[in-house]
Parts: structure tokens; sequence; C-alpha cells
């Protein structure tokens, strides 16, 4: 019998309780490079993000809100 990819809705996984860096952020959505985080933010298209000195921090709380407001806009 052939292999076949069945495709489902994972549970959403479980965020650190740090705030998290933009190469998280590019480990957890497999993105290209840390530059679509900063351009994500330039667009304002990103989850929100905020500095720390020079370091840009993202909470957790607004990640998964922004992952789940995507999943909306995928929904509709």
């Amino acid at each position: 019998m052939a292999n076949r990819r069945v495709a489902a809705v994972a549970a959403p996984r479980a965020l650190p309780e740090r705030y998290l860096t933009p190469e998280d952020l590019v480990v957890m959505f497999e993105l290209p490079s840390v530059e679509t985080v900063y351009q994500w933010r330039r667009k304002r298209t990103g989850p929100r993000g905020f500095r720390v000195g020079r370091h840009l921090r993202f909470d957790p709380a607004d990640v998964r809100a922004w992952v789940d407001s995507q999943r909306e806009e995928l929904a509709a």
C-alpha cells in the first residue's frame, strides 16, 4: 500500500515562558533568516515585538495571538 500523508490540524504547541528572540521565531516557523522577522516588523505584518535596548524581543502571548489571527484569516 502506498504511503499517504494525512493532513491534520495539530494542537497548538506550548511556547516558552521567556521572551522570544528573532532567532527563536526563525526556528519555530522555519523561516529563511532573521531578515524575514525584521521585514515583518517593518511592514507591521508579524507578531508584535518590543525593544530591550537594541535587542528585539517577542512576548510568547503576542506570538500565539498572531498565529491564531493568521489561522482565522485562512479559515475565513
